[in-house]
Order: C-alpha cells, then sequence, then structure tokens
C-alpha cells in the first residue's frame, strides 16, 4: 500500500503562510502541518489550526532565525542578549560542533516551544526542525530526549531518495546546487540520525521527498514526484503560502515560491495523481 503525508512547514511564520497552509488543506491534497511556536503568526496559526481539526499539526522546531521561547537568561550559549537564536544554519552549526552551545539550554528552548503550543491546546503528531537541524547529532540526541519527556513518538527523517528529487527538479528547470547540497550533508549522517532515533524510540516515514526540489513544487513537478511514492509510508514537504507584503518584510528566502507549492497542492491534477498511483494520503497521526 501506498499513503502520503504532504507536510507544510513554517505554520505560524506570517499569516499569509498560514491562509495558505489552510487553504492548501481544505482545498487541496495537504494533510499535515508544522507550527513554529516563535512565529509571529503563532496565535493565528493556532486558532486556524483549532478550526481545522483534520489537519495534523507537529512542531516545527526552530534553532535559527527569530527569537527564543526560553528566557534569554537561560539559554544565554544559544540566543543573544536580545534573545535572538542564530541568524544562519552555518552559524548553528558551527557552534554547536564546536561545544559552545550548551547542550541542556538546546533542550530548554526545545522544550519551551513544544510547552508553548501544548498551553495553547493543540496535539501535536510529530515533530521537525527549521533548516532540518535535527540531523547534527547533537541536536537530534537533544530532540530525542525532549519529544521522549512529551510522549512524543514521530520525527521527521529527512534523508530522501535524491533520483527522484533530482529527475523532478531538471525538468522544471529548477537551480538546484543549494538545495541538492543541502539534501547530500542530510545523507552524510544518515547513520546517525537512525541510532538516536532508535535510542528514543521515535518513528519516521519510510521515505521523505522535498528537500532538493524546495520552492519548485509547481502542480506538474508535484504530480512528477507523487508519481515516484514508492510502497509505504511517505513525506513530501512543502511550504505554501500567500505572497503578500508581510512575507516580503520577512526576509524569507521562499517568496513567490510559496504560492507556486500553494497552486501544486490545489490544483486538480495533483488529486488526480493521487488517485492514478492509488495513494492514501494520511497525516503522522495515522504513523503507528
Amino acid at each position: 500500500m501506498k499513503e502520503l503525508i504532504l507536510n507544510a512547514d513554517d505554520f505560524g511564520y506570517t499569516t499569509g503562510v498560514n491562509e495558505g497552509i489552510v487553504r492548501a488543506h481544505r482545498d487541496g491534497i495537504l494533510t499535515s502541518a508544522t507550527l513554529m511556536a516563535n512565529g509571529p503568526a503563532f496565535d493565528d496559526a493556532v486558532a486556524r489550526a483549532k478550526a481545522n481539526p483534520a489537519l495534523g499539526i507537529g512542531c516545527h522546531l526552530v534553532l535559527t532565525g527569530g527569537f527564543s521561547v526560553a528566557p534569554k537568561e537561560e539559554i544565554s550559549s544559544l540566543a543573544d542578549a536580545q534573545g535572538r537564536l542564530p541568524l544562519s544554519l552555518g552559524a548553528l552549526v558551527a557552534r554547536v560542533s564546536v561545544g559552545s552551545v550548551r547542550t541542556k539550554e538546546i533542550e530548554r528552548e526545545l522544550r519551551a516551544q513544544l510547552e508553548k503550543i501544548r498551553r495553547a491546546g493543540i496535539e501535536l503528531t510529530h515533530v521537525d526542525t527549521h533548516k532540518h537541524t535535527h540531523v547534527h547529532p547533537r541536536v537530534m540526541g537533544a530532540v530525542g530526549r525532549v519529544a521522549r519527556e512529551f510522549g512524543i513518538t514521530r520525527v521527521r527523517n529527512p534523508i530522501e531518495n535524491l533520483g527522484d528529487s533530482w529527475r523532478t527538479a531538471r525538468s522544471e528547470n529548477a537551480p538546484l546546487l543549494g538545495n541538492m547540497a543541502a539534501s547530500l550533508a542530510v545523507r552524510a549522517v544518515g547513520s546517525w540520525f537512525d541510532a538516536i532515533s532508535r535510542k528514543y524510540g521515535l518513528r519516521s516515514p519510510d521515505h521523505f521527498l522535498g528537500l532538493a526540489v524546495t520552492g519548485h513544487l509547481s502542480a506538474a513537478a508535484l504530480c512528477r514526484l507523487i508519481d515516484t511514492v514508492p510502497e509505504g509510508r511517505t513525506e513530501i514537504m512543502l511550504h505554501p503560502g500567500v505572497y503578500d507584503a508581510d512575507l516580503v518584510k520577512s526576509g524569507s528566502r521562499l517568496q513567490q515560491q510559496r504560492r507556486t507549492e500553494l497552486d501544486g497542492l490545489l490544483a486538480e491534477e495533483s488529486r488526480r495523481a493521487v488517485e492514478a498511483n492509488h495513494i492514501r494520503l494520511i497525516s503522522y497521526r495515522e504513523l503507528n
């Protein structure tokens, strides 16, 4: 049997991103989203999640970009004096790798984010991380420990079949170098990821797609990716949203690309591709 989770990252980033995610769920094929506890539009996302209970909601744990949820005084090796988290993925990885960020403070911030979402009344289906920071062994260990505290047993495994993503991106004439480099970097730590997942009892879908084609999943590209979905359970990662002034001001590298991916999720041909491939749409709730 083929089962597919279509997950939207960045729920809570802007109200336009929130609107796009909910539209993709109500009127399209989106089944899941991951919520940013430190997102500027967090409260709006929570209200929309509660109004759409069929949408599976996970936590998009954030260790780079934006402000911390934990008090900055308690995580001084992670956040600066204003409470800002490391600006870039590279800065975070460098500091974590040399040990200048204390593991207990990573755990404190992750715990604060999960607590905030739980206090808001959201029952979480799983966790993943912004910029896939949990592929770093120290971060993944922290994620595993905190997830176990909260009774969370499902996590994204962002290691993908590069052949499928390459063919999809090439057919779209999409710029590949940055995304392909990220995907290759993730693959390099795959053995660590599996070992830590087992240690903390975390389960993942059998397959993952979408990293190498981030921002380029038009209707045609999404259909081609759906056509590659193998037997078992697969997650496709997306970033739908409404392109508006708030998104422009946010500085996100994904701008009009979010509208492209929203259109892909809403397209009738995408729904037909799911049906033609005899795929059952699920969320992380069904990942037992």
